[in-house]
C-alpha cells in the first residue's frame, strides 16, 4: 500500500486547510486510514482516525478537525478549521487494519508527510 498526502501549506491562524491522502495498491481498500502529526522537537501524535461510524479526533483538535473518507477514491481527508499556531507540524496519513486506532504502532503504512504552517 502506498500513501500520498497533499494539501498542506501556510495559513494564518483561524484559517482552514483540507488535507487529502490517496491510497494505492492491490490491498489498499482493506486498510483503515488515520492522521498523525509531528511538530519540531516533539513526538509524533495522533490526530484523527476513521471508525465504523465515522471518525474520531484527539482532544487537542476536537471540534476543529474532521476526518472523512471516500471509499470509491481510496482517499481520506482531514478538514482543519480554526487553525492555531500549535497546529503547525508535518501531517502524516497512515493505514492500518483496526478502526479507530490511536497509536502509531497500530498502523502498517505511512505516507511521506505534508507540512502545515500556521502563522499569526
Amino acid at each position: 500500500v502506498q500513501l500520498q498526502a497533499s494539501g498542506g501549506g501556510s495559513v494564518q491562524a483561524g484559517g482552514s486547510l483540507r488535507l487529502s491522502c490517496v491510497a494505492s495498491g492491490r490491498t489498499a481498500s482493506r486498510y483503515v486510514p488515520g492522521w498523525f502529526r509531528q511538530a519540531p522537537g516533539k513526538e509524533r501524535e495522533f490526530v484523527a482516525a476513521i471508525t465504523w461510524t465515522g471518525g474520531i479526533t484527539s482532544e487537542s483538535v476536537k471540534g476543529r478537525f474532521t476526518i472523512s473518507r471516500d471509499n470509491a477514491k481510496n482517499t481520506v481527508y482531514l478538514q482543519m478549521n480554526s487553525l492555531l499556531l500549535e497546529d503547525t507540524a508535518v501531517y502524516y496519513c497512515a493505514a492500518g487494519l483496526r478502526f479507530g486506532a490511536r497509536t502509531a504502532h497500530e498502523y502498517d503504512y505511512w505516507g511521506q508527510g505534508t507540512q502545515v504552517t500556521v502563522s499569526s
